[in-house]
């Protein structure tokens, strides 16, 4: 019996003593995890927790969205539907958001929450980006390789 082993993955394989086999050169797979359900690092109306971001949303809201939606992979002229598309697109961020990070919440909460208070909401966003991107995200490399019988 072989055992491989690492942080959070474990594999055994048994072999019968009179097979014989080739084993191919192995390839490393960076795997992303996560460390189960997660929140929000900051709260909805935490904006003067970090001021460079309350000032930026407080003059420039509109390069704020751009800058948020842009560092989250989106196009960064997304934001500016909101106006023709009531909300609709910022609901579907703050999803998105909450899904890649794991935090927990729903669909619906993101949009009322996004009626009463915009602003806070985008604050909260941009602020979770910048503490994610800080973070960085952990990778743990697992090594695969193939084995063909003969």
């Amino acid at each position: 019996m072989t055992t491989i082993s690492f942080p959070t993955v474990s594999i055994c394989v048994l072999y019968p003593p009179d097979m014989a086999f080739i084993q191919q050169p192995a390839q490393v797979v960076m795997v992303s995890t996560s460390q189960g359900h997660s929140a929000w690092s900051t709260g909805l109306c935490d904006c003067c927790n970090d001021m460079g971001t309350c000032c930026f949303g407080c003059w420039c809201f509109p390069c704020m969205q751009c800058q948020t939606a842009n560092d989250f992979g989106w196009c960064c002229c997304k934001p500016f539907l909101d106006f023709c598309c009531c909300g609709v697109v910022s609901c579907k961020l703050r999803s998105a958001m909450r899904e890649r990070y794991n935090i927990p919440g729903s669909f619906c909460d993101d949009c009322c929450k996004l009626m009463w208070c915009y602003s806070c909401v985008w604050s909260q966003m941009n602020r979770e980006l910048k503490v994610r991107r800080n973070q960085g995200t952990a990778m743990i490399p697992m090594v695969t390789s193939q084995v063909i019988r003969t």
